[in-house]
């Protein structure tokens, strides 16, 4: 059933619809709100308030066509409140958050589909990942937010562009310029091209 559906059986009604479309959405957005804050537990609340705002708002959705985009908007809207009243700590890691009881958070920050389950090459992965994240928070945050909607979240630039509302060539630019910017961090730090390739 699409997300349209969905959101159609759940204004007439059915709210074990809602539960699908949180069921459905809650790793990706669990994975965005983790780029911003790299602490689990914050994460999780700000998933949760994400839904509880698409909860309240859902009915005023005017085109359920762009849900996607729309429920991402309002993750990077929250994220940035949150970021700019300095709520959280940047005190975690990524890898830590694998033993989550309430998310699935298997997917982007899995490293065992390269690493075949060898320790030591999830042990370089994971070294890897965390040099990619302090790369991603070197960069201006309009470029990271582009980079990581794209390369982590797999949007397309004109999902992207409906939820930055900016124009394509604009969210285009970014993500050259973002891109850009992180190689030459990763230059500098001596990082094997194709070992990240695997990350970004």
């Amino acid at each position: 059933m699409t997300d349209e559906q969905l959101i159609r059986k759940y204004l007439d009604g059915d709210i074990e619809a809602f539960n699908t479309l949180v069921w459905r959405w809650q790793k990706p957005i669990y994975n965005f709100t983790l780029r911003y804050f790299k602490d689990r537990e914050h994460a999780k609340d700000a998933t949760q308030r994400v839904f509880v705002k698409v909860f309240k708002n859902l009915k005023h959705l005017k085109d359920s066509r762009k849900f996607s985009s729309w429920i991402y908007q309002i993750a990077l809207n929250l994220c940035k409140d949150e970021t700019k009243s300095k709520y959280y700590q940047t005190t975690s890691s990524l890898d830590e958050l694998k033993d989550s009881k309430n998310f699935d958070v298997s997917s982007e920050t899995d490293s065992s589909a390269y690493a075949g389950h060898n320790p030591e090459n999830t042990l370089e992965r994971r070294e890897l990942r965390s040099l990619l994240e302090r790369a991603l928070d070197q960069i201006p945050a309009e470029q990271k937010e582009v980079v990581v909607m794209k390369e982590f979240q797999g949007l397309k630039f004109i999902e992207i562009a409906e939820i930055l509302e900016l124009p394509i060539n604009t969210v285009k630019s970014r993500m050259y310029y973002g891109l850009h910017a992180l190689r030459k961090i990763l230059d500098k730090w001596n990082i094997d091209k194709e070992a990240i390739a695997y990350e970004l």
